[in-house]
């Protein structure tokens, strides 16, 4: 009210102006709907995953369930003590330490002054703060902070968790030890997390069903698998068979060529997007002009950067191919890619 009425004396004239078009309704106010007919039901002890991308509702989701936001229109039913870790030092004093800061959360997410006491080594010892207990907040790192935040929340146990994409903040081995946790507490406890988070490969890890949204709209809720397979664009799976044009070819002595490459492995069919270290495999369909040299097949791979990461190549005479003129295949299995995230382009050769 006082900023209302500040502005009108300020700028009598551009606030009659602003109220005129209101009232004759050419200023309207644009809808915006973050979540819309969203149902669902969650039973006691499953980890249900919350993919989709930017945009899509997931924080909302999560915010309304943990009571930060009212809905609008609809109602939650919930069972249970819920604990929530939405953003990076939510509840954390800047100017406090790590000591006192474990205090003050402790007690606004719930967990009792004996109980923080008793748990408290337990905290510190799974943040790895030690030498930083007595420092303020404000000088930690972000990554300090959301090791800190997920550890008081982890050791609170609270019925259900709601676990925002906080984790990324943290390092690969502090990811790996909350994802532990995480298992841990669903597992042996029975507790309830919900799960957002951009790494596809953690929620495949952790959750057996996964809810998609997609404009604040459920697009599907079941199994992880399926949900990802939904998940992950059309475009990047219709790319798995691949005819290799003429020009195409570098021009060699073209006793063999090379005609279609097909790209998958059995769990997932044909697909050229995978998990880290998830097995795949190459089918090469090529063409033997005469009858020649022994073959061997070499494949490089090179990242969107232009860099290449790695090759393969037959060295060992006895797998080496005996080539009989015509149409033939090979399968080409990769075990253990090692690739890291990214977009990957192959080239193939004989």
């Amino acid at each position: 009210l006082r900023d209302v009425i500040t502005n009108a004396l300020k700028n009598p004239f551009k606030f009659a102006k602003h109220k005129a078009r209101q009232m004759v309704g050419l200023k309207t106010k644009e809808e915006f709907w973050a979540l819309k007919d969203v149902n669902f039901k969650i039973n006691k002890g499953e980890v249900i995953g919350i993919i989709g991308h930017n945009g899509a509702g997931k924080s909302t989701l999560l915010k309304i369930l943990s009571q930060i936001t009212t809905p609008t229109t609809g109602e939650i039913k919930v069972r249970g003590t819920i604990g929530s870790l939405l953003e990076v030092g939510t509840g954390f004093h800047p100017e406090l330490t790590g000591r006192e800061n474990i205090m003050l959360n402790g007690a606004i997410l719930g967990m009792p002054k004996k109980e923080i006491i008793r748990k408290f080594d337990e905290i510190v010892e799974f943040a790895g703060i030690e030498k930083f207990l007595d420092t303020p907040v404000k000088y930690y790192s972000s990554g300090m902070y959301v090791r800190l935040a997920f550890s008081v929340a982890a050791h609170l146990e609270p019925d259900i968790l709601l676990i925002d994409e906080v984790l990324a903040v943290g390092d690969a081995e502090f990811q790996k030890k909350c994802l532990g946790k995480m298992d841990e507490v669903t597992k042996k406890e029975g507790r309830t997390i919900l799960f957002v988070s951009h790494n596809l490969a953690a929620i495949q890890n952790l959750c057996r069903k996964c809810l998609l949204l997609e404009n604040g709209k459920i697009k599907f809720f079941g199994d992880t698998e399926q949900a990802i397979s939904e998940y992950i664009p059309k475009n990047l799976i219709n790319e798995s068979l691949k005819e290799i044009k003429k020009e195409n070819h570098i021009k060699g002595t073209l006793e063999a060529i090379v005609e279609k490459v097909k790209i998958g492995n059995d769990k997932r069919g044909p697909s050229n997007s995978f998990f880290i270290n998830e097995p795949f495999s190459l089918e090469v369909e090529y063409f033997v002009t005469k009858k020649s040299k022994k073959l061997s097949f070499w494949i490089l791979f090179t990242n969107q950067n232009g860099f290449i990461v790695a090759n393969s190549l037959q060295k060992d005479k006895k797998e080496l191919i005996e080539p009989t003129p015509g149409n033939q295949k090979i399968k080409i299995d990769f075990n253990n890619p090692g690739l890291m995230p990214g977009n990957y382009m192959i080239t193939i050769g004989i």
